[in-house]
């Protein structure tokens, strides 16, 4: 066996990716019908949805009730700077990204209370946030804090803390330690719907955990991006060994 050969849905796939990617098909604009496709193609409709599901899962096509196969925008990549948690602000603008925002008091429970270290029940400040690039969704941020350790105004929406949330940023202040658990995987029900990729495209998943000098826990953020769509970049420091030789 000398090698594999593509099969003729990828084929198809590589054909139409090119022309969205080129601006042949352009954002927003609806493809002809699958039959329509089939026919151009000599396929059966059964191939031309292969194809298209190939495109789906790299978001470059979303299938809309009512108006059938859309191409989206080619998906550029955000920058994701790691230690401090927060949206590289050049990536960021140069995508033209904006960021929703939801805020909203929860009860801990499962999960989020093992992560903060809280009791069952307490209460905690979250925010929901969700950035675009036009309409494609790029992002989702679940940032929760100890309802007793939330910024004076942050429920309120006061734009003083508004634009550090955009960012995806750390919202305590000061926090000495920030771990950050970065995994890549299939993406939830949810967070396929919410960014409207594929249930097969892998998102990455970034945990981020801050404490304070005491090792309280005083924010936890569950982020979730597309795995085409981020970069994460993640700087270490040499530890210098000061010991001194034993005499």
């Amino acid at each position: 066996m000398i090698g594999s050969v593509p099969s003729r849905h990828q084929d198809i796939a590589e054909d139409l990716r090119h022309q969205i990617t080129t601006g042949r098909i352009k954002p927003g604009e609806r493809l002809p019908s699958e039959a329509a496709l089939a026919d151009r193609y000599k396929v059966s409709t059964v191939t031309l949805r292969r194809a298209l599901a190939v495109l789906q899962g790299a978001g470059l096509v979303e299938k809309i009730h009512g108006r059938g196969n859309v191409a989206r925008r080619p998906p550029r990549k955000i920058l994701y700077v790691g230690g401090w948690g927060t949206l590289d602000p050049w990536t960021a603008a140069e995508t033209a990204l904006r960021v929703t925002v939801r805020t909203n008091t929860v009860p801990a429970q499962g999960h989020l209370a093992t992560l903060l270290s809280v009791p069952t029940g307490s209460p905690l400040a979250e925010l929901l946030c969700t950035s675009h690039e036009g309409e494609s969704p790029h992002g989702l941020a679940r940032i929760y804090i100890p309802r007793d350790l939330a910024p004076a105004g942050m429920l309120d929406d006061e734009s003083s803390w508004r634009e550090t949330v955009t960012r995806f940023a750390v919202l305590s202040s000061s926090p000495a330690v920030v771990r950050e658990t970065v995994s890549a995987r299939p993406p939830s029900p949810d967070e396929a719907s919410a960014l409207r990729i594929g249930s097969v495209a892998p998102v990455v998943a970034i945990t981020r955990i801050a404490t304070d000098a005491t090792g309280r826990v005083v924010e936890a953020a569950l982020l979730v991006f597309p795995g085409d769509r981020v970069d994460t970049v993640f700087t270490t420091h040499s530890v210098t060994d000061e010991r001194q030789p034993q005499g």
